[in-house]
C-alpha cells in the first residue's frame, strides 16, 4: 500500500492543491536539503560527473542508514527512462567503487568511508508519476529501486509517496551470504530466543508491502525507504528490537521499553523494545505499527 509522507516547506498555511513543480531542479534542490529526513539519506553529492565514454551527471548521490549507497534521480512528471538512466549510474558506481569511497571518506571520514555496505546499492527515483510497467519492471530487475511519487500541496508541504519498492541482490551475492554467518536466518541463532527472533523477523516483514530487509553483521534493518526497526541478533536471555517511534510519544515500561536518545547501539531507532517471550511480542505490536507508520 502506497503512503503519503508530508513535508512543511514553509511556515505558512495555505489551501492545499496538488501539483507538479515548474522545474526539475525545485524538486532536486527540495529534496536534496532535506534527505535525511525525506528519505533517510545522508546527502554527499550533487550533478556527480562519472567518468565514462557516455558521460553523464548523477543527480544526486548519498548514503543511507546501513551505509549503503545511493543513488538519487529526478524527473519532473513521467518519464519511461529514470530507472534505465539511474540503473546505467548505478553500474557506473559498482565497477567505480574507489571513486565513491573517496567521496564518502570527503565528506563522512574514513569510518563511514570504511564500513560501505556494497552488497546493497540503491536506486531511488523520485517523479511525478510512475506507469504501471514501470511498477512491474522494477520488479524483474536484482537491484534495490525505490520509485517514489512526489507532490506539491499548496505552497507549504511537500508530499512522497512510495509506488514501488524492491530490493534485489546478485546471485553471487545471494551465494556469498548462504555461508556469511551474520546472514544466517535468525531461527537457527540459538534457541528460544532464536525462535523469538524469527517470530518477530515475521511480524516486521508482515506490517505491509514494501517493507525490505537489510542485512548487517550487528544488526537487520527493516525499511521503507528509510529504517523502521532494527532486529539485533539474539542474546541469551533477550531481543532486542530498536524502533524510529519517539520514545517520548510512548509510555515507557521498565524491562520492556527504553529511551535510547543519545545512547550509543547498533542499528537505527529511539526506542528500544525488549522481548524475551511470546507475550512481550504480542505487547509490541502496535509499537512495531507506530514505526511503521512513522517511516
Amino acid at each position: 500500500m502506497a503512503v503519503l509522507k508530508l513535508f512543511r516547506t514553509t511556515g505558512v498555511v495555505m489551501e492545499v492543491s496538488p501539483h507538479l513543480a515548474e522545474v526539475e531542479a525545485d524538486v532536486q534542490d527540495l529534496v536534496e536539503a532535506h534527505m535525511q529526513t525525506m528519505l533517510g539519506v545522508t546527502f554527499l553529492a550533487s550533478e556527480y560527473v562519472i567518468d565514462c565514454v557516455d558521460g553523464g551527471r548523477i543527480d544526486s548521490l548519498g548514503l543511507d542508514e546501513n551505509g549503503a549507497p545511493v543513488i538519487v534521480e529526478y524527473k519532473r512528471g513521467t518519464d519511461a527512462g529514470v530507472i534505465n538512466q539511474g540503473l546505467f549510474y548505478m553500474a557506473w558506481l559498482i565497477s567505480h567503487k574507489d571513486a565513491f569511497r573517496s567521496l564518502v571518506r570527503d565528506r563522512l571520514g574514513a569510518t563511514a568511508a570504511s564500513q560501505i555496505l556494497w552488497s546493497a546499492p540503491r536506486l531511488i527515483c523520485v517523479a511525478g508519476d510512475f506507469t504501471r510497467y514501470d511498477a512491474h519492471a522494477v520488479r524483474e530487475r536484482r537491484r534495490s529501486i525505490d520509485l517514489v511519487r512526489y507532490r506539491y500541496l499548496g505552497s507549504d508541504h511537500f508530499g512522497l509517496e512510495t509506488v514501488a519498492s524492491v530490493t534485489g541482490h546478485s546471485a553471487k551475492a545471494k551465494r556469498v551470504r548462504r555461508h556469511t554467518p551474520a546472514a544466517k536466518p535468525v531461527r537457527q541463532q540459538g534457541g528460544a530466543m532464536g525462535e523469538l527472533a524469527a517470530a518477530v523477523d515475521e511480524v516486521l516483514v508482515g506490517l505491509g508491502d514494501g517493507v525490505t530487509r537489510v542485512q548487517r553483521k550487528q544488526y537487520r534493518a527493516y525499511q521503507r525507504l528509510r529504517n523502521f526497526a532494527c532486529l539485533i541478533p539474539p542474546q541469551q536471555t533477550k531481543v532486542l528490537v530498536y524502533l524510529k517511534a519517539d520514545p517520548k510519544a510512548v509510555d515507557l515500561v521498565p524491562g520492556f521499553t527504553r529511551d535510547v536518545i543519545g545512547l550509543g547501539h547498533h542499528g537505527t531507532g529511539d526506542l528500544e523494545v525488549q522481548l524475551r517471550t511470546e507475550r512481550d511480542l504480542e505487547r509490541a505490536q502496535d509499537l512495531f505499527r507506530l514505526s511503521y507508520a512513522a517511516a
